[in-house]
């Protein structure tokens, strides 16, 4: 199987990068022969051929980087898998018939705690269903009359079932001991010393946050906003780089649930629950957190594509908020906002591709010692942290001259970036991202 080198490894042209990949996958971005494979499966559907449009479905979704997608012929019918993080999905197709199967786990004893779970997905589930197989196994389904299995209800048929499939096998064996794996878990195991360094670093950011908390200076039960941001920020981030799975991966999903739905908790509430998972996290085992760092391939991406517009209003609806702590001279407070737009803007959105790399530069410049760590050449910081121009002004170059045929108007304004400190620098990165014209 091909491994997946990250658009997200910085394309030096002097020195090779380490093979470390950044963020969530992002299936966003098709190539020309995906879009045509697209195209050819619409009208395939239309014209009646169902098989030939499904196999050129197949086409669509198959990032041969990847090598995540395949199918294998067969008279009258078509039998497919395809690959979500931890898990192998597997379907056949036939003229009048579609069914797609994932088996999350076997169960000796029917624990009513993980059926009644299950059966209360099933209502927030629009295409695919969990079920219990003759057998006792755990699974989530999806089949169709291939007559109504067009290739757009597959695709989002398919996205669902996978990405529920991906994030239920983790929790479930976290919480039911008893349930046994019904297949090998599909993941790519990273270096001892890889996991290590991102462990430190997570651990030491959230370990910062609280002592920041704990200080209160500011105090955050009169200016709570600035410490919403910066925890929030820190756990986009930590997401970002670390890229933890399971159990991290779901206390982080979760952080940014409590804080964004809506009730009756204030702010100040909100980050007392913050804190709460952030503890957790630092509470659980070392051991079990570095079981949930390793890579993965998968085929559908969770974050919606926006547009550059979208990312545009939200640095301009929420940079501004920074400007107060700068002028009181909170730096780090400070700083935790434009970290905030840059992590929510890559944990929440499928950003174009130069936001993206302009975004990952962003972090490349303000976590510069954990890049460092890790095995990354050049610095974007000297010995005190502060930003160095020539080489971000080179970077920021490399990224607008590699996307100059596809985005004719990228030409960033280097004139308005400021040096002088890390988070002026920060906001005039944001700034400059925002008036970015990309159409």
């Amino acid at each position: 199987m091909k491994f997946w080198r990250s658009l997200f490894t910085t394309r030096s042209k002097h020195a090779p990068q380490p093979n470390i990949s950044f963020g969530r996958y992002t299936d966003a971005h098709k190539s020309p022969a995906q879009l045509t494979a697209w195209d050819n499966s619409l009208e395939l559907f239309e014209a009646g051929q169902y098989l030939k449009a499904y196999r050129e479905f197949f086409r669509y979704l198959r990032d041969d980087r990847l090598d995540n997608v395949r199918w294998v012929d067969s008279p009258g019918q078509v039998d497919f898998e395809f690959v979500q993080g931890s898990r192998r999905i597997k379907g056949t197709a036939t003229p009048s018939h579609v069914q797609v199967v994932s088996k999350l786990a076997h169960a000796d004893n029917l624990d009513v705690g993980f059926l009644r779970r299950l059966v209360e997905h099933n209502y927030v589930l629009k295409f695919s269903r969990y079920a219990l197989s003759p057998h006792n196994e755990l699974c989530i389904v999806f089949d169709s009359a291939t007559t109504d299995g067009s290739p757009l209800k597959l695709l989002h048929a398919l996205r669902e079932l996978s990405i529920h499939a991906d994030k239920q096998d983790d929790l479930l064996f976290e919480e039911f001991a008893s349930l046994k794996r019904t297949d090998t878990t599909l993941h790519i195991d990273i270096p001892e010393n890889e996991k290590n360094i991102k462990y430190a670093f997570m651990v030491r950011a959230f370990e910062e946050t609280l002592e920041l908390l704990t200080k209160g200076k500011p105090d955050p039960n009169q200016y709570p906003g600035g410490y919403a941001y910066h925890m929030l920020g820190t756990a986009y981030r930590v997401d970002y780089l670390v890229r933890p799975e399971g159990f991290v991966m779901d206390l982080l999903e979760g952080m940014h649930t409590i804080y964004f739905t809506k009730g009756e908790r204030n702010t100040r509430q909100k980050i007392d629950l913050l804190t709460r998972d952030i503890r957790k996290i630092l509470e659980r085992p070392r051991e079990l957190v570095l079981q949930e760092l390793y890579r993965t391939i998968s085929t559908f991406g969770v974050n919606p594509p926006v547009n550059h517009e979208r990312v545009a209003s939200l640095i301009e609806q929420e940079l501004p908020n920074m400007d107060w702590h700068l002028q009181q001279g909170n730096n780090e407070l400070a700083l935790g906002i434009p970290r905030y737009i840059a992590g929510y803007a890559m944990f929440h959105f499928s950003p174009p591709q130069p936001d993206r790399e302009l975004f990952h530069l962003f972090f490349r410049v303000t976590e510069a010692d954990f890049f460092r760590n890790i095995g990354f050449a050049g610095s974007f910081t000297d010995g005190a942290g502060v930003p160095l121009k020539k080489p971000i002004v080179q970077a920021v170059n490399e990224i607008a001259d590699r996307y100059a045929a596809d985005f004719p108007q990228l030409k960033p304004n280097l004139q308005s970036l400021n040096f002088r400190s890390l988070p002026l620098w920060a906001k005039s990165h944001l700034e400059m991202i925002k008036n970015l014209k990309l159409s």
